[in-house]
This record gives C-alpha cells, sequence and structure tokens, in this order.
C-alpha cells in the first residue's frame, strides 16, 4: 500500500508548543562546583571549551562531559557542575545574579565555558513527550553524528559574542534546532528501555511506517491489515511488535492521537466540534463527543468552554 508518511516528532514537538530561552553564560576555572535547584521545562547546557563532571539526583553515576559535549535534563531534577568530585559546589543562585555581561563566573580562571538555557513546552508535553525519555540525556560532541549540533552551538556562540540584530530570535530558532538533533541522535543510539511510548516506535522499522502512517492520516479509517500492509508484515506480527514496543495496540494509540489532535483544535478555538470530529476520524459530532468523554471526563464542548474561562485547565488525554 503506497501511502502519505507524516512525522510524528514533528507534529508533537508543534502540538506541545516548544520554545527555547537561552540563560546567561557560565564560566569556570580552577576548583569549582555549583549545585542548581530543579529547573522548570528542560534544561540544557553544552560544553563550549573544557571539561567537568555533571551529577544529576537521583541518577547513580556522575557523568563526565568534555568539550561540545551536550545534555538535556528531562526532569525537574537538582543537579551540580563540578571540576572534578569532591569540591564543595556553591548555589547557582548567587552566582548568576552576580552575572556581568551576560556571563556568570564562578572559581578561578576560564577553563570551561557553558551555554545553557531550556526548552518550555506545553500542559501536554509530560506525557506526550518527556516520560518517554530519560531523565538525563548526555550527547558526547566528539562524534560525527553531533556535527550539526556542534555546528547550531558555533551560531549561538557568534550571535551572542557579536549581537546582530535580531540575534535573541536567531539563538532561540538554534536552539530548537539543536533540540531535535539531540532527540534524533538520543533515538538512534538509545538501548532498550531508554525510550519507551511512541518515541520507541519510530526507531523501530516495524512499528514506524504504521505511526507515520497514522499521523499522515489521522482521519483515515485504518486496520491493522492496512497498517501491517503499510508496514510491510502480517498482521499478527504489526499487532504484538506494536503493543511490546508502544505498550498499546495500534488502534488504542490512533484513538489517543485523535483525542490528542481534537484537544489542540479545542484549545486553540479552531472550527466547530462537528468539523473537528470530521479532521480527526470520527464520523460525527457524537461520536467525538462519546470518545472525548469518555477519556477527558468532559465533553468537547465543556472542555472548550472550561479551557475559555481558566486557562488551559490540564484535562489529560491518554498516555501515549
Amino acid at each position: 500500500m503506497s501511502v502519505q508518511l507524516a512525522d510524528p516528532l514533528e507534529e508533537v514537538l508543534t502540538l506541545i508548543g516548544t520554545t527555547s530561552h537561552l540563560s546567561v553564560g557560565l564560566v569556570a576555572g580552577g576548583e569549582w562546583a555549583v549545585s542548581f535547584e530543579p529547573p522548570q521545562g528542560v534544561k540544557f547546557n553544552a560544553v563550549r571549551r573544557g571539561h567537568c563532571l555533571l551529577t544529576v539526583d537521583a541518577v547513580p553515576e556522575p557523568i563526565k562531559l568534555a568539550e561540545s559535549d551536550c545534555f538535556l535534563l528531562t526532569q525537574p531534577r537538582s543537579f551540580t557542575l563540578a571540576s572534578k568530585r569532591g569540591v564543595r559546589p556553591v548555589p547557582a543562585n548567587p552566582v548568576f545574579a552576580a552575572a556581568t555581561d551576560g556571563v556568570a563566573r564562578v572559581g578561578t580562571g576560564e577553563d570551561v565555558v557553558f551555554v545553557g538555557g531550556r526548552f518550555d513546552f506545553g500542559e501536554r508535553a509530560q506525557e506526550l513527550l518527556l516520560d518517554a525519555l530519560p531523565p538525563v540525556i548526555h550527547v558526547p560532541g566528539h562524534t560525527a553524528e553531533a556535527a550539526t549540533v556542534r555546528w547550531a552551538l558555533e551560531q549561538i556562540d557568534a550571535e551572542l559574542r557579536d549581537r546582530p540584530l535580531a540575534s535573541t530570535l536567531v539563538t532561540e530558532h538554534l536552539a530548537l534546532v539543536m533540540l531535535i538533533h539531540l532527540l534524533r541522535l538520543h533515538l538512534a543510539v538509545a538501548r532498550p528501555g531508554e525510550v519507551s511510548g511512541w518515541l520507541a516506535g519510530l526507531a523501530d522499522p516495524v512499528v514506524a511506517p504504521a505511526l507515520r502512517a497514522m499521523h499522515a492520516r489521522p482521519d483515515r479509517s485504518w486496520t491493522v491489515a492496512q497498517l501491517a500492509e503499510v508496514a510491510a508484515v502480517s498482521r499478527s506480527t504489526l499487532a504484538a511488535r506494536f503493543k511490546q514496543v508502544v505498550g498499546q495496540g495500534p488502534l488504542n494509540y490512533l484513538s489517543g492521537w485523535r483525542i490528542e489532535l481534537a484537544a489542540d483544535r479545542l484549545r486553540r478555538g479552531d472550527g466547530t466540534v462537528a468539523s473537528i470530529a470530521r479532521e480527526v476520524g470520527y464520523g460525527s459530532e457524537s461520536a467525538l463527543s462519546n470518545a472525548f468523554k469518555r477519556v477527558t471526563g468532559a465533553s468537547p464542548r465543556d472542555y472548550r468552554r472550561r479551557i475559555g474561562a481558566i486557562g488551559d485547565s490540564g484535562v489529560g488525554a491518554v498516555r501515549m
């Protein structure tokens, strides 16, 4: 079967409203250590020069960071950056509050230089993306696969150094480019169990074509047999492999994604409930209403009213 294939990662990052914010840079030297409170959003740092140790709360072993290495902290955990083990850390807040010209300093000298920031997401990011990732993603910078990440960091350095017109906007977009490449690299090298759910499915040669087909045409009345044809395997093989990798059957996944799309359109105020029902694969407004209420506990109209009254209510959809 010849069908259009979509990019689920791109769609999820768009749906959850991904934005980036660069923070004050950090320069360190001598014997030093800085402790950070659990951050809001997803924290990222890159080592532009030198090397250090990263210690994250509840992660057993410190991670050695070398020049051009990056890390993402996907959960709100405290962490420490240090020149070596055993150095007593100072809290980060006073260090960064004393920054001058966009650079905070700790220790003596300029042995290590960092650039960092955070990625912020919408209400649904936890279940749709972050729960599928390990608490820390470390991407070594010396590998050929990380060339695009190194390029993005070099461009960010140049923007921060020279401050041309619209440099803030450019650096934020470059950081998003870096995030996508970090996730790609992690998916390419992740060991079993390091990613789960639909992200694990994207890295699976059997599951990925079916996932991409459902994302391309969520309005289509897919059967497992049709999805198996797209994946070029038998119906039983796809059903078993999908359940093993993603954690639920393909049609259950499709139902969940349709509800996510419907909720997103309701939050944005796009169209009538009837038009949204057609767009996401339900034959009628009543069919969508029944499915939506079963999953979220609210009808589409009540959900939209609540969003309008108090902002994003956090009413959940199914886990993907």
